[in-house]
């Protein structure tokens, strides 16, 4: 459309999104002793590390989430403040579930501004967002494309002619096309008249009839626009600048904004036309869209409590012919950019034009299903031919027949703005399947009868499903839309990965590998790797234990004292770097160091051993003169605690 600076066609909105943020450790409790048995709970070692008085960031965020998925909220509150209190800094989703572990305590005010720093944290530009989150939207919108075949209306004048509706055997629509009044009206804003409502009879064979002015009643001296009509044709709503019986309105910036009126058949004629009760003088509301039932009513204003300058909105209509408050639809239609022109459908999709989503050019025509429960499915581009470079907006469909209307200022048209016929000649249908295989991370053995639930991106439960005899699960999904899925297994430590589907027809998939939450251990079990103890960090050419080194040996000590009779080999290890005397000994100093620091904090002397290797025993190729990047030498310098006695 053109760049016509009324409010007509001037509708922008800001929307707040939240991100949320997956964590992949999920632990459950441990209700059987296993001092019988020569296993380790991991949990447990971590609890009882943290109940020494150590303090780890990841730890606390394991022991909070292990909690929080349990529905253990008291205990999720123990572990969180733990982990606020020594970083206050956390990824947003933290802020959220410490905020719900702290309500189950009760302290509401302390659970509200961590709320209040969630919102903060995860207030982004949707634009962007969806932008980010759909780098491959020209992709989606080519699958969508091709679906319908164009023409001109056959109704269009060198003026903008816009927006159109079905009424009886006949379409109404926007011209500002002059037919001869003797006192014509100048918008002085683009030079042409002002909008009035004209129609055309609907042939049998499709093509439409010449324009006539709708009705004298309805037509006025300013502008009219957008009716849309009750299945009965009983009644009407429409747009019209703020002017009801030869009486024009203006906000305190002397412009006339716009309102929705109604009006009644009666005998033949419009009568009776009355202001919908949610106008306002200092904002506009415009556009209606009927439901398929009628109770609703959709609409777009600029009202306080918009994010922007302007939302799509809904009311309900009463029983009586009374409306309810009107409702932002909400950030999951609305974005920082024009949402507008909305329509309804026989199917229950919700069309609407918008540039604030990935787009060809202009407003793009979208459309979403309004479920049942009156969310909206995935909102996709309607693609080309409809959508093109230029603006695109009003659609209008008859679904027994897939035949409609939309208005474009594409090129070649005949004035500002054109209303195109089209016909659809395919369903846009997006359909996705969410599949993966469970497996033992340790074996690869695939995990039978675990479970998967999948949560929606505000963490509410949508699905629960249990693996196959092979460890598969397949879930059928919303295209688009964020998901959240969760595997648990008895005895498996639990996972949980973020994932958005694509907004195409197919199938995405989510394998998991769950490790074994209960480890078994014997003569020859490596500890660090069992308790997935890192490298013990020393500082340069020093073999004194840091600071950041005693979380991880304190769980060796915990694992001791759980099984008194064992007794563990220190090995330390260097990567080739230096000399091989010089790491040879650096790395005897740096066992003999831990094995003090372990006899220092409870661990009798003769349970222990150890000595060092230096670079003897390297786990790669990265010996001298080899050139490795910085992980592969990392991955030489590591500390082995291996069990040589449990009995």
């Amino acid at each position: 459309m053109r760049k016509i600076k009324t409010p007509v066609y001037n509708v922008i909105l800001l929307l707040v999104a939240v991100s949320g943020y997956g964590q992949k450790a999920r632990i459950e409790g441990a209700d059987k002793k296993y001092n019988n048995y020569s296993y380790i709970d991991a949990i447990a070692t971590y609890e009882s590390v943290a109940l020494k008085g150590y303090k780890d960031e990841k730890m606390f965020q394991k022991l909070g989430n292990a909690y929080y998925f349990n529905a253990d909220l008291n205990k999720a509150e123990k572990w969180y403040t733990e982990l606020f209190d020594m970083n206050g800094e956390q990824e947003p989703e933290y802020y959220y579930r410490y905020s719900q572990a702290l309500k189950s305590i009760r302290n509401y005010d302390k659970a509200n501004k961590m709320l209040d720093t969630f919102n903060k944290r995860s207030v982004n530009d949707l634009r962007a967002k969806l932008y980010v989150t759909q780098k491959n939207y020209l992709e989606e919108i080519k699958a969508n494309s091709g679906r319908y075949t164009i023409a001109n209306a056959g109704i269009n004048s060198e003026y903008s002619d816009y927006g159109s509706s079905f009424f009886n055997n006949n379409l109404v629509f926007a011209s500002a096309r002059d037919t001869g009044r003797t006192a014509q009206k100048i918008f002085k804003w683009t030079n042409q008249s002002f909008t009035n409502l004209y129609s055309s009879e609907i042939n049998t064979d499709g093509n439409l009839g010449n324009p006539k002015r709708f009705s004298k009643i309805i037509n006025s001296k300013f502008h009219e626009s957008t009716p849309i009509f009750t299945k009965d044709g009983q009644t009407m709503y429409f747009t019209r600048n703020n002017y009801l019986d030869g009486k024009k309105g203006k906000d305190a910036q002397k412009v006339t904004l716009l309102k929705i009126y109604k009006s009644s058949l009666k005998n033949g004629n419009w009568t009776n036309i009355v202001e919908l009760p949610f106008n306002g003088e200092e904002y506009s509301v415009a556009h209606p869209a009927l439901s398929t039932d009628e109770s609703t009513l959709y609409f777009v204003s600029d009202m306080p409590g918009t994010f922007g300058q302007s939302d799509l909105f809904k009311v309900a209509i009463k029983q009586d012919g009374t409306y309810g408050e009107p409702k932002n639809l909400g950030t999951e239609i609305n974005t920082e950019g024009r949402e507008t022109f909305p329509f309804v459908s026989g199917n229950n999709e919700l069309y609407f034009a918008s540039d604030g989503r990935p787009g060809l050019g202009g407003l793009d025509i979208f459309v979403t299903n309004i479920g049942n429960d009156n969310t909206y499915g995935v909102i996709q581009n309607v693609g080309e031919p409809i959508n093109g470079p230029q603006d695109d907006f009003a659609f209008l469909i008859n679904t027994k027949d897939g035949k409609g209307f939309f208005t474009s200022n594409r090129s070649g048209g005949l004035g500002y703005d054109d209303i195109y016929s089209f016909t659809e000649t395919r369903k846009l249908i997006c359909e996705q399947l969410l599949a993966g295989i469970l497996i033992n991370q340790e074996t690869g053995q695939p995990l039978v009868n675990a479970k998967i639930s999948m949560f929606d991106d505000h963490f509410t439960l949508v699905k629960e499903m249990i693996t196959d005899d092979k460890g598969n699960y397949s879930i059928e999904v919303v295209c688009g839309k964020t998901y959240y899925i969760r595997a648990t297994k008895d005895d498996y430590e639990t996972k949980e990965e973020k994932i958005t589907i694509k907004s195409t027809t197919g199938k995405t998939d989510l394998p998991f590998q769950l490790s074994k939450r209960i480890k078994e251990i014997g003569v020859g079990t490596d500890l660090a790797k069992t308790l997935d103890i890192p490298i013990i960090y020393f500082d340069l050419d020093k073999s004194i234990i840091r600071k950041d080194a005693t979380f991880e040996l304190a769980k060796i000590v915990v694992v001791m004292q759980q099984f008194p009779k064992m007794k563990i080999d220190v090995r330390s290890h260097t990567d080739s770097r230096q000399t091989e005397q010089y790491n040879l000994k650096l790395s005897d100093k740096r066992a003999k160091s831990t094995i003090e620091w372990l006899i220092k904090n409870g661990i009798e002397d003769y349970r222990l051993s150890g000595k060092g290797y230096g670079e003897a025993q390297l786990v790669n190729k990265c010996s001298d003169g080899v050139k490795c990047i910085e992980s592969e030498h990392q991955a030489n310098r590591r500390s082995e605690f291996i069990i040589i006695s449990i009995e």
